[in-house]
């Protein structure tokens, strides 16, 4: 009885919460890969500035730039059995999208939106995706300063006017609108974009961590305001319901437990000169390697990497 009691609360309140959770067209039309063994979900990090305030955007260093593209793009690779993956998609790669030519891949959500980057990354990886996730700016600080902040341990101090950012060197815990600036900021990074990258992925096995940590878990008040923080910072595909989202969520708790890899796209040029300027090629053969081990369902994808 204490069992069943536990699991309605821990699964009820998600479930309580979900009909507030934002939807969105992410299915493309036409034809698209077949299914394969595991799943793949995208999730999509929006650096639109249209929920925002004038005064939010001071306090974020979100700048005022007008459309939206995607600051983050990775995939969350959950194969049949052994290790689910967060693979980073440089949101500079230089890729064809569907009906625009070829261009860097975060164009393809200023193009067309969710429907179109989705489909961007099915035509260049060949996977199906089965499910679609996006947060904006003001939804990651929510989520980030309803679990409390999270911790994060960049080995240099950090100062960046772009980001708004001024932090010291070593571990500390960071407010929704440090931790945006932590996960933004590139120009005072070595590495670019793919530096930028690296701390995404940090910062999504930080944040699964403390969502689902005990002292998350067991407060109900802390839970439900985490899954009624997350409920409205979220959007979700029209096509992923409430069991693909928990094949999702159970893939976060492998991350923030440290059960999962964390990998990047291979590639090959960081920064060649292209049509649409500075951009990043992918390793062609590891990045095809890579793909064809998901789309067969392998349970390890570091040999790739």
């Amino acid at each position: 009885m204490l069992l069943v009691v536990v699991l309605a609360y821990v699964i009820g309140v998600p479930l309580a919460t979900w009909p507030f959770m934002p939807k969105t067209d992410a299915t493309p039309a036409g034809t698209r890969p077949a299914d394969t063994p595991g799943h793949v979900f995208v999730l999509a990090g929006s650096d639109s500035r249209a929920a925002l305030s004038t005064e939010e955007q001071v306090k974020l260093g979100t700048g005022n730039d007008a459309g939206q593209r995607t600051d983050t793009i990775m995939l969350l690779y959950v194969p049949p059995s052994g290790k689910a993956a967060l693979i980073s998609v440089p949101r500079d790669s230089y890729v064809p999208i569907p009906g625009r030519g070829k261009n860097k891949i975060n164009a393809a959500y200023a193009f067309g939106g969710p429907k179109l980057l989705v489909q961007t990354i099915e035509q260049n990886t060949g996977l199906r995706v089965d499910g679609y996730v996006e947060v904006g700016f003001g939804g990651f600080v929510n989520v980030v300063d309803a679990v409390g902040g999270i911790q994060m341990c960049p080995p240099n101090a950090i100062q960046d006017k772009d980001s708004n950012l001024d932090i010291p060197a070593g571990c500390q815990n960071m407010s929704g609108a440090t931790a945006l600036g932590y996960v933004r900021m590139r120009h005072a990074d070595p590495e670019g974009d793919l530096g930028r990258a690296k701390r995404q992925r940090e910062m999504v096995s930080a944040l699964a961590k403390k969502v689902l940590s005990p002292a998350t878990l067991l407060l109900p008040w802390q839970w439900w305001g985490v899954n009624s923080s997350v409920s409205q910072s979220l959007t979700v595909g029209n096509d992923t319901g409430p069991m693909e989202f928990a094949g999702l969520v159970s893939a976060a708790m492998k991350i923030g437990t440290g059960q999962a890899d964390t990998l990047s796209v291979p590639v090959g040029n960081p920064n060649a000169h292209t049509a649409a300027g500075s951009s990043v090629l992918w390793d062609t053969k590891k990045a095809a390697a890579m793909f064809d081990a998901m789309k067969r369902g392998e349970g390890d994808l570091t040999p790739y990497a």
